[in-house]
């Protein structure tokens, strides 16, 4: 029996040896020896000094406008791409026809088989001077800027990220269960009070998934910041580049990654908590 026992969890042990290897070296080392870094202090000539100092947590007002940006159009993103996603996700479940799901599926997913830089480049030039903005020159409303502001970076944010919300609500629509609706409807309900008891209730594991997978990819964001924001919207990400590859301040670029992981950590658990206690559910995976 003991030893039945034993060659069950040794098998068990090689069979996860790969993943918890993978994990140690590439997110727990790197997490470690960013925490180092982020005690130390600036060399001289740039880069890591080896010193224990809170000097660069003490610092971070310093960004105060790059933390500020992030904590606000990251939330306000992630919400804008939950109110297109949702309408589109609900079709998709419930009312779109079943030979053309599919294709449907295939169409939100197609935008991930181009480059994410090509398309924010795309945007770039409808919302430029010779886009948008040309063509309401036209019809006399001239001087409109769209580029390199907080409304372009959020139409970039919900272009770009918008699939990954819609799959995570599509999986939890697509598994409800129909007969709760029509119990619903047979008892009186409306339709309103349907969506709310029933559908939205039951679909709101998909819907903090969704929030949250985008929210802590958004707390990173780099790329189309730089692009659509035209360096007047600077966002956390933009701060770590500056600081590690610029002006090689190392351990203050680590104490802002901390931070940044964090801030990642308490949405995870807030988010848990919420879908946990909104949907009467006991535990939800959110990754």
């Amino acid at each position: 029996m003991r030893g039945n026992l034993l060659r069950k969890n040794l098998l068990t042990a090689l069979l996860l040896a790969p993943a918890t290897l993978w994990l140690v070296v590439f997110l727990v080392l790197p997490f470690v020896a960013i925490a180092i870094f982020s005690v130390g202090e600036r060399a001289p000539e740039g880069g890591y000094q080896a010193a224990f100092t809170l000097a660069q947590y003490a610092n971070l007002p310093a960004r105060a406008t790059a933390f500020w940006n992030t904590m606000v159009l990251a939330p306000v993103g992630a919400l804008a791409c939950l109110l297109v996603a949702y309408p589109v996700a609900y079709y998709l479940a419930l009312k779109a026809p079943e030979r053309w799901r599919l294709i449907l599926l295939a169409l939100v997913v197609i935008p991930f088989w181009t480059s994410l830089l090509m398309r924010t480049y795309a945007w770039m030039y409808v919302l430029g001077g010779r886009g948008i903005p040309a063509l309401l020159a036209l019809v006399g409303i001239e001087d409109v800027r769209l580029i390199n502001t907080p409304g372009a970076v959020l139409l970039g944010i919900v272009y770009g990220y918008l699939p990954l919300m819609i799959l995570p609500i599509y999986v939890s629509l697509e598994r409800l269960d129909r007969r709760l609706l029509e119990a619903s409807a047979d008892l009186g309900a409306t339709p309103l009070s349907t969506f709310l008891g029933v559908t939205l209730r039951l679909s709101l594991p998909g819907v903090m998934t969704g929030f949250s997978l985008v929210m802590i990819l958004l707390l990173g964001e780099y790329l189309i910041p730089t692009l659509l924001g035209g360096g007047k919207v600077f966002f956390i990400g933009n701060a770590l580049v500056d600081l590690f590859l610029q002006s090689r301040n190392w351990p203050f670029g680590s104490a802002i990654a901390i931070t940044l992981v964090l801030v990642s950590v308490v949405v995870l658990i807030a988010a848990n908590r919420i879908s946990t206690r909104l949907s009467g559910a006991r535990r939800v995976d959110l990754i």
